[in-house]
């Protein structure tokens, strides 16, 4: 599972990358304590953004493979 943030007039940038069993990844400048992710099983994640300021605009993606 990856998460993406694009933030307006910008490309994709990504956040985490999560595998099924519970390890995640996170790309500089990003971290846990701002970008929560939850993988209960291999079929469900959830990304929660804590502490959401204005500098969190953005739209956010989540894209899966079968790997």
């Amino acid at each position: 599972m990856f998460w993406y943030q694009q933030p307006p007039r910008h490309g994709l940038k990504l956040i985490v990358s999560s595998t099924s069993w519970r390890h995640n990844s996170y790309q500089d400048g990003y971290s846990e304590a701002k970008f929560d992710v939850n993988r209960e099983s291999s079929n469900y994640a959830l990304m929660t953004i804590k502490n959401v300021t204005p500098q969190d605009e953005a739209t956010y993606f989540c894209a899966a493979n079968t790997h």
